[in-house]
């Protein structure tokens, strides 16, 4: 966990702040492929609930500020903020599927997997052909990168409340 915050405290660029998402999200998506046979149930759900959480609140930054102030300032990005829109639409319909699924249900790892494949081929793209077009611009990346570490820190604050009361 202190890796997170001194992260923010350094207040990375945005493109290093999405980078280590994709970099976290990619690992547990590692983890739940090598250890899905071995885990138990209740592991299993664990780990793709927390990667689950972890896409809806990369994707909601990222539609909320990232491909805004991309549509705004980057020249030659709009199809690959079009294509990536469809890409994180396919997204959620998993994540939703997931969320609502059983670990005991037939399809689930198959989902989790799929999501995994997703997310990867999105990852690929954005970090080969949108973070190059993005570095290239006049974008403060500084300072974008405060505003999505600042929402994204907003979002995980507010699941980790709704958990808890949850739980009560």
């Amino acid at each position: 966990m202190a890796k997170r915050s001194n992260t923010r405290s350094r207040n990375p660029d945005a493109i290093k702040l999405l980078k280590d998402d994709h970099s976290e999200v990619s690992a547990l998506f590692d983890k739940y492929r090598k250890g899905h046979k071995r885990l138990s149930e209740s592991q299993r759900e664990s780990l793709a609930q927390e990667i689950c959480e972890m896409l809806t609140v990369h994707t909601q930054i990222e539609e909320e500020i990232f491909y805004p102030a991309c549509r705004e300032h980057v020249k030659g990005a709009e199809e690959l903020l079009a294509e990536a829109k469809v890409e994180h639409q396919s997204a959620k319909d998993l994540i939703a599927k997931i969320e609502e699924g059983s670990p005991d249900d037939e399809d689930y790892d198959a989902e989790v997997m799929v999501l995994g494949e997703f997310v990867k081929h999105h990852i690929k793209e954005e970090q080969t052909e949108l973070f190059p077009k993005v570095k290239k611009s006049r974008l403060d990346l500084k300072e974008l990168g405060q505003q999505l570490a600042e929402r994204k820190s907003s979002l995980m604050g507010s699941e980790g409340e709704e958990s808890s009361m949850a739980a009560e």
